[in-house]
């Protein structure tokens, strides 16, 4: 059995004390390690370490940070099957499939933060008052604390530590407690080109996770996950005053109307839907379909789940694998034992294998705007078709939810499209697609899906503070 530690100043550390937790394979439902439950001890330890490092770090150039996340990218890289084969023995992903669509992606995220380490925005300098100069600088905010969520673990943990270390910041990052395999994978990596202590991963679970909010070191804690996780983590950090970055859940409105194609609307959206076993936060599966489009698109929607391959690490040609524990399987098969009466279940609403945390692609259609499927994230695999009467009907069913993460519409009436995409309460609106992230542009909701983004230079700038210097010149 396999027994894994920590990761603090640069070095594999045992837990101090406390028990430790399976680690189980989502593909097969078999024990595969053992990971630390680290307690306070643990946190302060590598809270400590980061905080000295940080003395130092803070003063290395952009050009050396930069040179150092481009580094870290090449070797990750290098290394990318070990790290995908980790990623996917913890969470039970189809291994080909995440190697084509989640590597790639995540190295140029990293990429992007090494050339935004270099590109520091602010007010030019100038005289605003006369004899006086005044410029901006743009400062790390210092240790950073990290929670990441189960269903992308090395990808949440490249979107805390790339703008964090970019703009100078050092971070201990705490991955779920389910998944902390390639998370840790990531910080052997990083190890080799950055100084100790710059990057910690402590394990653990909830009650570690809640050490590493309250604690006085850090200046900020950035989270992914869901609602009830992040107000737990604001009301841990109120009374520090920390700064608090959340990323948390979705319920994505997917609105076609009826000049959309059907067959083409339906396709793009049980990839979005039911990628990752629809464990994704802006997974579209929501889906408020035209009066008239409504019966066609349904249709094709259940050919597109009734065809779609569902299997574990080593399945070939697999378009999605498990949930990611037995807890969140029961809870998806939930949602479906609850459907009301007024409701279809069309396809799917099973799991499926011998083993293993599978669960069918599942379509549910005749649902009401106040039906738990329609107000509640579910986090697998299920896609839900409501009847819309008209435009305003979309708009106000789509909006009345209480996330605000991400949206589509899919239409050929650019000026609908644009009508949509003004008043969608939702931080992202696709529009004739639904999921594809670059790293160029915020990702980040409204409402309970929490504040703060990720990615692009606005994500970079909540990881930085802003100080104001004014210089007497005539003195």
């Amino acid at each position: 059995m396999r027994r894994l530690q920590n990761f603090i100043g640069g070095s594999y550390r045992d837990a101090e004390d406390g028990p430790t937790a399976p680690l189980i394979d989502p593909s097969t439902g078999a024990v595969f390690a053992e990971a630390p439950v680290s307690g306070a001890a643990d946190v302060d330890q590598a809270l400590r370490v980061a905080a000295e490092a940080f003395v130092s770090w803070r003063r290395t150039t952009p050009s050396e940070r930069s040179l150092a996340l481009f580094r870290i990218a090449d070797a990750i890289e290098a290394r990318g099957e070990e790290l995908v084969r980790a990623e996917c023995e913890n969470t039970g992903k189809p291994f080909q499939l995440t190697m084509d669509e989640e590597l790639p992606p995540a190295l140029d995220q990293i990429r992007f933060f090494a050339g935004a380490a270099r590109h520091l925005q602010g007010l030019a300098a100038a005289e605003y008052i006369a004899g006086h100069t005044s410029f901006v600088r743009r400062e790390p905010i210092g240790v950073c604390g990290a929670v990441t969520p189960w269903n992308y673990p090395f990808m949440m943990a490249i979107w805390k530590f790339g703008p964090a270390l970019a703009a100078g910041n050092t971070m201990v990052l705490k991955p779920s407690d389910t998944t902390p395999v390639s998370s840790l994978l990531l910080a052997e990596i990083m190890a080799e080109h950055l100084p100790p202590g710059v990057f910690n991963v402590v394990c653990g679970d909830r009650d570690t996770g809640r050490a590493l909010v309250v604690h006085d070191i850090p200046a900020m804690v950035s989270v992914t996950g869901s609602v009830r996780a992040g107000m737990e983590v604001a009301a841990a950090a109120a009374p520090s005053l920390k700064r608090v970055h959340l990323e948390l859940g979705g319920k994505a409105p997917v609105i076609v109307f009826d000049d959309a194609d059907a067959a083409v609307a339906a396709a793009g959206i049980a990839g979005a839907g039911y990628f990752n076993a629809g464990q994704d936060c802006t997974a579209a599966t929501r889906v408020l379909a035209g009066p008239r489009v409504h019966d066609e698109f349904l249709a094709a929607l259940v050919e597109q789940a009734e065809g779609s391959v569902v299997g574990g690490t080593e399945v070939d040609g697999a378009d999605f694998g498990p949930l990611n524990n037995l807890t969140q399987l029961e809870r998806v098969s939930g949602f479906i034992d609850r459907v009301p009466a007024h409701a279809t279940v069309n396809t799917g609403g099973m799991a499926v294998g011998e083993r293993g945390y599978c669960y069918a692609p599942t379509v549910v259609s005749g649902l009401r705007q106040d039906d738990e499927l329609v107000q509640s994230e579910v986090f697998g695999p299920v896609i839900t078709v409501q009847r819309f009467s008209d435009e305003a009907e979309a708009l106000q069913w789509a909006n009345g939810v209480e996330y605000g993460l991400a949206s589509s519409v899919w239409t050929r009436d650019h000026g609908r499209g644009m009508r949509m995409a003004r008043d969608l309460d939702f931080g992202c609106v696709w529009i004739n697609t639904h999921i594809p992230l670059v790293a160029e542009m915020p990702h980040g909701g409204f409402k309970r899906s929490g504040y703060g983004k990720d990615l692009s230079t606005y994500g970079f700038e909540d990881y930085t503070r802003i100080k104001h210097v004014m210089s007497n010149i005539e003195a």
